[in-house]
Order: C-alpha cells, then structure tokens, then sequence
C-alpha cells in the first residue's frame, strides 16, 4: 500500500482556508478518485518541535492506495482540475511525498 501525502507549510504569510479544504476540495478528490482512493486522513498542524514554536505544517492529508499505479491511472486524469481549485483554500504550494506503507 502507498500514501500520498500533501503537506501544506505554514509561514506568516500563509492563508488556509479549513472549512472549504474539508468541505469542498476534499469531497472533489474522494469523488473523482472513486474506489482507487482506499482512506484519506487530515491532519491539522498544531505546534513544532519546541514549547511554542509553530508547526512545520498547516495541513497534511495523507491518500491512501493500494499502487503506484492505481494512484497514476485515478490521480492524473484530474490533477488540472485539482490543481486549480488551490486558490480556492490556500496561497501556499503543498509539497508532495509518496510514500511505501511499512507494518510494524
């Protein structure tokens, strides 16, 4: 299994907007990517390292397939649309991972 992570930094400058994030952009991703999507978690950043200190991140989602190839053939037909629904919650750029899901 893979995880697609999506991880939004925060700055002093950076906007999100949470409620249409969870609301709207995500309900878009989990209907387009239909049953290839197999679990998706939000996560909201909270605080850093050190007493204080802000997180790394605004948000991270993590998605959840079974391949690199599910992911490719249920991502890629709509990444355009995806992309330009961004300006719609955020002003920053997320930074992508994929990642091998490894049981302990």
């Amino acid at each position: 299994m893979i995880k697609v992570s999506v991880m939004y930094p925060s700055g002093a400058d950076t906007t999100f907007d949470l409620d249409y994030y969870k609301n709207s952009h995500l309900p878009m991703i989990s209907a387009a990517l239909g049953d290839a999507l197999k679990g998706m978690e939000l996560t909201v950043g909270l605080a850093g390292r050190a007493p204080g200190e802000a997180a790394p991140y605004t948000v991270i989602v993590d998605l959840k397939f079974d391949t690199m190839e599910s992911f490719q053939a249920s991502f890629f037909p709509h990444a355009e649309t995806f992309a330009a629904d961004i300006p719609n919650y955020t002003n920053v750029k997320g930074e992508l991972q994929i990642s091998e899901i490894v049981s302990l």
